[in-house]
């Protein structure tokens, strides 16, 4: 099976993910993708970072209706941070009979140098690179799988929406409708 995997912090996972994965679900030939929540990205602060647990809980509440998305917590046995390039060995040890993709943004794609061994990934993996505004130029590299989509964008974020929870306004919308009751329901993102 081809899967194409979106990793992320996905603190909180929003609308903007699911229309994103949809889209290149419907758009590729991958037959799944599965969200891969990172208890801690290697090139960002883990301060503000709900717990993982909840992050999982919350992007499992927004994709379980939806046939080809799938959420996986693999990151969560693996050593800390994560690593791209060891997620995908493991997984393509656990599971040879499927074949991986990377999912990412092209703001994401420009940072790839800065990814542990990024050179890997590019000569092993097909990399789907959806483009955001800002971020239109995509780097070459030779013999790289790389196709760019240009996906539905929303101007929504994981920040505007802990913004807006603090700050006591509506996250209405930005968020599929079961991750809004949990994040109520809890109280995440208050403080």
């Amino acid at each position: 099976m081809k899967i194409g995997l979106y990793f992320g912090s996905f603190n909180p996972i929003h609308t903007g993910h699911c229309i994103i994965a949809n889209h290149v679900l419907a758009n590729t030939q991958l037959e799944q993708v599965w969200f891969i929540v990172s208890p801690q990205n290697p090139l960002k602060s883990s301060a503000g970072l709900l717990n993982e647990y909840h992050r999982l809980h919350l992007v499992q509440l927004a994709v379980e209706a939806e046939n080809g998305l799938r959420v996986n917590d693999i990151e969560f046995r693996l050593p800390k941070p994560s690593y791209t390039v060891d997620t995908l060995s493991y997984l393509q040890e656990k599971y040879p009979h499927h074949s991986f993709s990377v999912i990412m943004g092209s703001d994401s794609f420009k940072n790839l140098p800065k990814w542990k061994n990024y050179f890997h990934i590019i000569q092993h993996y097909p990399i789907y690179v959806y483009v955001r505004t800002g971020h239109e130029e995509i780097s070459f590299y030779p013999n790289a799988d790389i196709t760019t989509l240009k996906a539905p964008l929303l101007g929504i974020s994981s920040t505007l929406i802990r913004k807006n929870v603090k700050e006591g306004k509506s996250i209405r919308y930005l968020v599929p409708d079961k991750v809004l009751e949990e994040i109520t329901r809890n109280g995440y993102y208050r403080n």
